[in-house]
C-alpha cells in the first residue's frame, strides 16, 4: 500500500467510526423518552370533609301537673232538646236566628223544598227549620231541614248585597199566613223551645233573634206574629234553666 492509499484508507475507516458513532448515538436519543412535564390540568384530591358530632337528643319537657281545681259551669247548662238538632258537621259561627212565616195556609219542609228547588232553582231548602201548623205537617211539629246538618249558610234572608243574615243567621220558618191570624200555640210552644236551645248553644244574643221584616224590605213574618210573646217565653226559660243550676 503506498503512502498515499493507505492514509485515504485510514481516512475513510474513521470517517466510518464517527458516523457509526453518530447513528448509534441518534438512536439512542430517540428511544429514550423525553421527560414528563407536570399537568396544571390535574385537581389535587379533596380533603376528607370534616367530622362533625351528631347533636345531643333534645330533653323532653313534661308538662307540669294539673291544679285540681273544681272547675265551675260557665253558663247553665243546654236546655232540653231532641238529638235532630244536633250539628253532624263542624258547627258555624251562628250570629242571628231569625224567624219566617210561609204566608200560606199549608206546607211542610218537603213542599218548601220542592218550590225553592223547583219554583227559585235554588240548590235545596232555605230554611233550616221548619214548624208545621197542621195542615201538611203536624202542629208544632219540628222538621230539620237539609242544611242544618251539614251547618250549612241559609237561603232565606238576604238584605241588598248583604248575605250576613244567610252566611251567619238560623232560618226559622213556621207554617201559615200571620198577616191573617197568630201561630198556634203548639207552634209558639216548639218555637219557643227550638229557639231557647239553638241562643244557649251557639250564644246568640236576645237583640239578635229577628224577625226577617226587622231587617228586609218585607213584612214576614207577619204583624200578627207575637214577637214580644216569644221574647217572654224565651226570658222565662232562660231564668228557669239558671235558677235550676243555681240550685245544683
Amino acid at each position: 500500500m503506498s503512502g498515499r492509499a493507505g492514509f485515504a484508507e485510514v481516512a475513510l475507516l474513521a470517517l466510518a467510526v464517527l458516523v457509526a458513532a453518530g447513528c448509534q448515538q441518534q438512536a439512542l436519543i430517540v428511544q429514550t423518552p423525553a421527560s414528563m412535564k407536570p399537568d396544571s390540568k390535574v385537581y389535587k384530591p379533596l380533603p376528607p370533609p370534616p367530622v362533625v358530632a351528631p347533636a345531643p337528643a333534645p330533653v323532653r319537657q313534661e308538662p307540669p301537673p294539673a291544679l285540681e281545681i273544681p272547675l265551675k259551669p260557665v253558663e247553665p247548662p243546654l236546655p232540653s232538646h231532641d238529638a235532630s238538632w244536633e250539628a253532624q258537621a263542624p258547627e258555624r259561627s251562628w250570629r242571628w236566628i231569625v224567624i219566617h212565616h210561609s204566608a200560606t195556609d199549608a206546607g211542610s219542609a218537603a213542599a218548601f223544598d220542592n218550590f225553592h228547588r223547583n219554583g227559585r232553582h235554588w240548590d235545596e231548602l232555605g230554611y233550616h227549620f221548619v214548624i208545621g201548623n197542621g195542615g201538611g205537617s203536624g202542629d208544632g211539629l219540628i222538621e230539620v231541614g237539609p242544611r242544618w246538618p251539614k251547618q250549612k249558610w241559609g237561603a232565606h234572608c238576604r238584605v241588598g248585597d248583604n248575605e250576613e243574615y244567610n252566611y251567619f243567621g238560623i232560618g226559622i220558618c213556621l207554617v201559615g199566613n200571620f198577616d191573617k191570624r197568630r201561630p198556634s200555640e203548639a207552634q209558639m210552644q216548639s218555637l219557643a223551645r227550638l229557639v231557647d236551645y239553638l241562643a244557649a248553644r251557639y250564644h246568640v244574643d236576645p237583640s239578635h233573634i229577628i224577625g226577617h221584616g226587622s231587617v228586609g224590605d218585607t213584612r214576614c213574618p207577619g204583624c200578627c206574629f207575637p214577637m214580644s210573646d216569644l221574647q217572654a217565653r224565651l226570658r222565662q226559660a232562660r231564668a228557669s234553666r239558671e235558677a235550676l243550676a243555681a240550685a245544683q
